[in-house]
């Protein structure tokens, strides 16, 4: 099961957000689900020109050209840029990209920031977070929004982002009640069972592509009082029920 399947499973009414929305490939599905309201964040500009032009003016979407973090004021985004071709979908507020070599750089993008918790959701049912390393502060910003919706959540954590970021994300979350898991082969397994030295090695350098097999790094949290019920909805839909 792929993000999108885990977020189709599980799909409850309400508000779904979307963090790190880039062109729209996951707001897009998320908005054609029955009853949603779809609520993105794309703080660059160029990737949340093309975010709008996809949307299309849809009336249950809600576009902010923002970032989210643990605090509200202004920001530094930077986004590599190899052999002169700048990659928008590396862009980070959580890491540079200078360092490795003649062949990349680094452009940086000041942009607005806010803090989830400033905007008082009260029927959040599902998160999407893809934050380049920054993951660790959204959630921060977003603590009383967790504690009063509790929604699901799907997080892209990658050490070669931020070092240190499979250890530190899932004991927050597991302190706000959340049961983490990976998934691998249709197969639902608790964060304890994730190896990060066999599981996810790959370069922070972004013209490098080579990474470990498997190279786990979505990463997927369950209300602890729905974890039960939840994980039965999934497996069936794995196996075809």
């Amino acid at each position: 099961m792929d993000e999108l399947g885990f977020h189709r499973t599980l799909h409850r009414l309400g508000t779904l957000l979307d963090v790190g929305a880039h062109e729209g490939g996951f707001t897009l599905p998320l908005a054609a689900l029955p009853g949603s309201r779809v609520l993105a964040f794309e703080p660059l500009p160029e990737s949340f020109a093309r975010l709008r032009t996809a949307a299309g003016g849809l009336a249950h979407v809600t576009l902010r050209q923002e970032a989210l973090g643990d605090a509200t004021g202004e920001a530094v985004l930077r986004l590599p840029v190899v052999d002169g071709v700048p990659n928008g979908q590396w862009a980070s507020l959580a890491k540079r990209y200078d360092g490795h070599g003649t062949h990349v750089g680094e452009r940086q993008v000041a942009v607005p920031l806010r803090r989830l918790d400033e905007f008082g959701l009260d029927d959040l049912t599902a998160v999407k977070l893809d934050a380049e390393g920054a993951e660790y502060e959204v959630l921060r910003g977003a603590v009383e929004t967790l504690r009063r919706c509790r929604p699901v959540l799907s997080i892209e954590i990658e050490e070669r982002h931020r070092p240190g970021s499979t250890w530190a994300v899932p004991p927050f979350l597991d302190a706000l009640g959340y049961d983490g898991f990976w998934e691998h082969w249709g197969d639902w397994r608790p964060m304890a069972g994730f190896d990060r030295a066999t599981m996810q090695v790959a370069s922070a350098d972004p013209s490098v592509f080579a990474a470990s097999d498997p190279y786990v790094f979505v990463f997927y949290f369950l209300p602890r009082e729905l974890t039960p019920a939840m994980l039965d909805r999934l497996r069936k839909a794995e196996a075809g029920g």
